[in-house]
């Protein structure tokens, strides 16, 4: 798939299709409702998610900054790294103006592990998968049954007893299915077996809990909003739960996934019992293993990670001097429709009247997808160089070469 033209994939033409060649002029002439780019819009604003595996977010954007430079020299291109709320939340936030603060707590199989939190005024970000998600496994290792979310916990627990009263949960990453037991536990939370002995942590182990006692998690969180950032509305339970649905992507075979589907059933069971509310059929309960479950029953209400995100780093200030979008991840497909960066900006920037075009390594999206979402554009590093591991190990070249590109079909003339 080439670059698509942007005159077609404008959301005021008609149906989009997929052309190798581009039109400045037509882009120019469709890209906005009045029929022309505003002339006093002077700054391209960069906005790309990470390209895992090749580049963070950052990297990203200034690769496409030098191409556009290379061009344009006198352009005044901001760049405003992104994300969702899962993997590189925080490096963002901390291009944005937060402060890094540092913790050490359990990884998610309890070895320690150095994590942080981002912090502005009373406001503290928590990034799950820095603290206790796949990537934190030892050696790489899944363990599907005994990874907890119990260093999350900890950093809750740590942001909180700083003075910190407005709480962000990016989930995403996450390498335990234990239903947020690990979270609750650390908060203080205590769940016991028909023995009334403290449960285990691990998914493995749920179906032992016989009692929870949620009062000493509530008592710390006394007085703290709690804002729980997903991107991903799953059931804790059934064919599109925790379970189901990512216990193998975190190395659960099927046997382990029944087990973990009837662990997770007996832990909504008491929990529910302990509410008085029913939590598991919630849209998100099933995020993170379980975690978006464990954050309802604290009473946190579940938000979009993108448009978090895009509040959190001031998004909307800087498409009042933007004359075009550029954002991307480093695939575009199904899931990118269903909340994440890439479309959360395109529609931040759709509603600011401002066009949009995406940059992906590869996307399985066809033409009316990208129209929907918004994007006035796709440009992909596979028409650079079909070679996929190249683009992986070349990423900054290409999305350079992709920058100028973008320049020269959009910002000349």
């Amino acid at each position: 798939m080439g670059v698509v033209d942007p005159a077609c994939w404008t959301p005021y033409r008609g149906q989009p299709k997929v052309d190798g060649a581009t039109d400045p002029a037509a882009h120019r002439a469709a890209a906005t409702p009045g029929g022309t780019v505003p002339t006093s819009r002077t700054t391209c604003l960069v906005a790309p998610d990470k390209f895992k595996g090749s580049l963070d977010a950052t990297g990203v954007a200034q690769a496409l900054r030098a191409g556009l430079q290379d061009v344009r020299p006198e352009l005044d291109v901001g760049c405003r790294p992104m994300a969702d709320g899962g993997d590189g939340t925080l490096a963002v936030l901390t291009a944005a103006g937060f402060e890094r603060i540092p913790v050490t707590v359990d990884g998610p199989t309890g070895c320690t592990v150095q994590t942080s939190y981002a912090a502005r005024d009373t406001t503290a970000v928590v990034e799950l998968a820095n603290t206790c998600g796949l990537s934190r496994l030892p050696d790489n290792v899944p363990a599907p049954l005994d990874a907890s979310s119990y260093g999350l916990g900890q950093v809750v627990a740590a942001a909180v007893r700083n003075g910190c009263r407005e709480l962000v949960i990016g989930l995403g990453g996450s390498a335990s299915t234990d239903g947020g037991a690990g979270l609750l536990q650390a908060l203080g939370a205590r769940l016991l077996d028909g023995d009334q002995r403290e449960v285990r942590r691990g998914g493995r182990w749920l179906a032992d809990v016989s009692s929870v006692d949620l009062d000493p998690a509530r008592e710390l969180l006394q007085g703290v909003s709690v804002t729980v950032a997903a991107d991903v509305d799953n059931p804790l339970l059934g064919a599109r739960g925790a379970a189901a649905t990512y216990g193998p992507q975190k190395g659960a075979d099927p046997a382990q996934v029944h087990h973990l589907e009837h662990a997770l059933t007996r832990w909504a069971t008491v929990v529910e019992q302990s509410t008085g509310t029913r939590l598991a059929s919630s849209p998100s309960a099933g995020a993170a293993g379980g975690v978006g479950f464990a954050a309802l029953a604290l009473g946190a209400s579940v938000r979009s990670g993108i448009e978090l995100l895009l509040e959190l780093t001031d998004f909307a200030p800087a498409l009042a001097t933007a004359r075009l979008v550029i954002t991307g991840e480093g695939q575009l497909d199904r899931q990118s429709l269903a909340g994440k960066a890439p479309v959360g900006v395109a529609a931040a920037a759709r509603s600011a009247g401002v066009p949009v075009v995406a940059v992906a390594g590869q996307s399985t999206l066809d033409a009316a997808e990208l129209a929907a979402a918004g994007f006035a554009g796709v440009y992909l590093l596979t028409s650079v160089e079909p070679d996929v591991h190249r683009c992986q190990s070349n990423a900054a070249e290409l999305l350079t070469e992709i920058g100028r590109r973008i320049a020269r079909d959009h910002l000349t003339g």
